[in-house]
């Protein structure tokens, strides 16, 4: 190139490089740069991804990451993941590969070991660079699904719509726990328990399967991430998994460590080892189908084999949560949780069908989070750093936030969607009607980050009766609150299941029975004490019928249910008069703004008090007969008095 006599520089070709002008004044705005000495796409590509990194402060010595090089850094993380997958039940593991395998491998790597590692051993199955993706950008997590994983697709609003395979939900007849010595007398066992017991060989039985499934693989994609916002109880976890979509599914789920926790991460406190589509083996040890969730608490360990559904993960993890926060003194829950301005925290509990998502989003109050949540010495603090909220039937009109929520970053499972628009059909349950969409929590507008709060004000049990005997609003005592806590009622109705032609109760413990690891009557009178201690208040909230059963009687009105619930978050509800119901023994108020008093007691909405005396007898049986199964249970030595004392707040006939 040479300068022409404008000083402009001329290519060699003979046209001008175009410049930016200074202005007279000085100001200019130059966007240029220095060339970028690439000779191929390949390396431009490397510059690329290099630039566009994400750079961790340096923090000085602090940090045991803080002088290696990149190369280094990545040598930490594969050695750190290599011990994760090593085997321990045979002599061999899987190959630590320092750098390059075409280079030489007589470099040394200082190892930084927080614990120490199982024997890293040769064997066929080698781990390189290029097999461990790790803590990949959603962006990235994208390209790798849509590529390589069938049924993966980009809808319209930018999210991910992929397939869970054959296993569209849960399945908990296959779950199974670790039987040994420790949780022989900790764990809840036997009748109504959700903990299928396993031994210790049958795990590392089925752990030995998914790892050398995973080591077999071109890659496999690793996630290191925190639960609990709470910084002084967070927990450690990594998840191995096989496919893009259980990555990113685990990424929005969890909470997302910074580029500097995630240097700092070091040996995590527990791992999956998500084998996703790879069958377990049907004539192991207590097996009972291809299918096999196991966890072993000691190890701090949970296998998946024969399964693709994500949810497994996410409530797996919740189930040791379950067992390792009550170690620590926080009770754990399953429930919604709300802020109002002025700081008043309210816990929402409810099953399916209830108005937990729908009452536990308010425009006028902080989303704190909306299934998971620990209870504190220093308040509440959600578990996850995300939602997995259901999609069907999900329209703008209803649930504004879930549907604003759903774009790029965020996974929907087994929804149908155009091939051509690629518009999602949310009322299509071809594949299933549990189609869910995760995301993390920050696409909810009025999401507090982060996602902690004072001690709660109120405690709100929702049930859903379809018998229509049960007041809109109860205020409880304590062996009340513990009593329909521990119940955790709801009724389906004629419709929603297969063969259901009249409401059914349904009862599900600490209204998550499915993931309860203690016996349920420890988490209650871990909730009693800390409603005492902090002066919270319960209330059981009736989102169902009124006026009688359904198919006779009306659902009780969204816009009364939510004028009740505000009612309860602005303390007037506590100033009301109240009366006792019969059987039950309910507060119930005699009057709240904005609600008609005739269905407040629900007698009253009735017109036959011969049909509402009857079914309320038989709603009663029902908890009683589900009672049965706590009613021989001691909490320790000295724990009867408790026990008799919930059983007094039951119905009395």
């Amino acid at each position: 190139m040479a300068e022409n006599g404008n000083g402009n520089v001329a290519a060699e070709n003979g046209l001008a490089k175009i410049q930016t002008q200074k202005a007279l004044n000085g100001i200019c705005h130059d966007d240029s740069g220095p060339t970028v000495k690439a000779k191929t796409i390949d390396e431009l590509h490397s510059l690329q991804t290099k630039k566009s990194a994400p750079t961790t402060p340096n923090t000085g010595n602090t940090s045991p990451f803080a002088s290696l090089s990149d190369q280094e850094r990545q040598q930490l993380q594969l050695q750190s993941i290599s011990a994760s997958l090593a085997s321990l039940t045979r002599e061999t593991g899987p190959k630590v590969v320092k750098g390059d395998p075409a280079k030489s491998q007589s470099q040394k790597v200082d190892h930084v070991h927080h614990v120490t590692p199982p024997t890293i051993a040769v064997s066929d199955s080698a781990l390189k660079f290029t097999h461990v993706l790790y803590n990949l950008s959603p962006a990235e997590l994208y390209e790798q699904a849509i590529k390589y994983e069938k049924g993966s697709f980009v809808t319209s609003d930018g999210a991910l719509a992929t397939l869970s395979g054959a296993k569209t939900g849960r399945s908990p007849r296959d779950k199974r726990v670790v039987k040994d010595d420790v949780t022989e007398s900790e764990l809840w066992w036997g009748k109504g328990s959700p903990n299928i017991e396993m031994d210790a060989e049958t795990f590392m039985v089925n752990r030995e399967r998914a790892v050398d499934y995973l080591n077999s693989l071109d890659k496999v994609f690793v996630n290191d991430q925190f639960l609990n916002w709470d910084p002084e109880n967070r927990i450690k976890v990594r998840i191995v998994s096989a496919r893009a979509y259980h990555s990113l599914f685990m990424h929005n789920m969890c909470i997302r460590p910074s580029p500097e926790e995630l240097e700092n991460f070091g040996t995590p406190d527990f791992t999956i080892y998500n084998a996703g589509k790879f069958p377990c083996n049907r004539f192991t040890h207590y097996m009972t189908s291809s299918t096999s969730i196991d966890l072993n608490l000691a190890r701090r360990e949970m296998v998946i084999l024969g399964t693709q559904y994500a949810g497994e993960m996410k409530k797996g993890l919740f189930s040791v949560m379950h067992y390792l926060m009550p170690k620590r003194q926080i009770l754990s829950l399953h429930s919604g949780c709300n802020m109002g301005k002025d700081g008043d925290v309210a816990l929402f509990f409810g099953l399916s069908g209830t108005g937990k998502t729908t009452l536990s989003t308010d425009h006028n109050r902080y989303l704190i989070g909306d299934d998971e949540h620990c209870w504190s010495q220093n308040g509440v603090s959600n578990i996850e750093g995300g939602c997995y909220a259901k999609c069907i039937d999900l329209s703008r009109e209803k649930e504004p936030d879930i549907w604003n929520a759903i774009r790029f970053g965020t996974v929907l499972e087994n929804v149908v969607f155009d091939e051509h628009t690629r518009e999602v059909d949310y009322s299509d349950k071809s594949v299933t009607e549990n189609t869910r969409a995760a995301y993390p929590i920050e696409y909810i507008p009025n999401a507090k980050l982060p996602c902690v709060g004072p001690h709660p004000k109120n405690v709100i049990l929702l049930a859903c009766d379809a018998f229509g005997v049960l007041p809109p609003v109860s205020k409880l005592n304590l062996a009340q609150t513990m009593y329909h806590f521990i119940s955790g009622y709801t009724a389906l109705v004629a419709g929603t299941e297969d063969g259901i032609k009249e409401p059914q109760a349904t009862f599900s413990a600490c209204f998550g029975a499915a993931f309860i690891m203690l016996h349920p009557t420890k988490y209650a009178a871990m909730l009693a004490e800390k409603m005492e201690s902090h002066g919270a208040t319960g209330w059981l909230v009736n989102t169902g019928w009124s006026g009688g059963s359904y198919g006779t009687g009306n659902r009780i009105k969204l816009s009364y249910t939510r004028k009740i619930i505000d009612a309860i978050h602005n303390g007037s509800l506590l100033e009301a008069e109240y009366k006792k119901s019969k059987i039950f023994g309910l507060e119930t108020p005699t009057s709240v703004e904005g609600v008609p008093s005739d269905i407040l007691d629900p007698v009253n909405a009735w017109s036959d008090k011969d049909a509402y005396n009857e079914t309320l007898l038989k709603l009663a049986g029902l908890f009683r007969k589900n009672f049965e199964t706590f009613t021989n249970y001691t909490i320790g030595k000295g724990g009867d008095n408790l026990t008799e004392e919930i059983l007094a707040a039951g119905p009395i006939f």
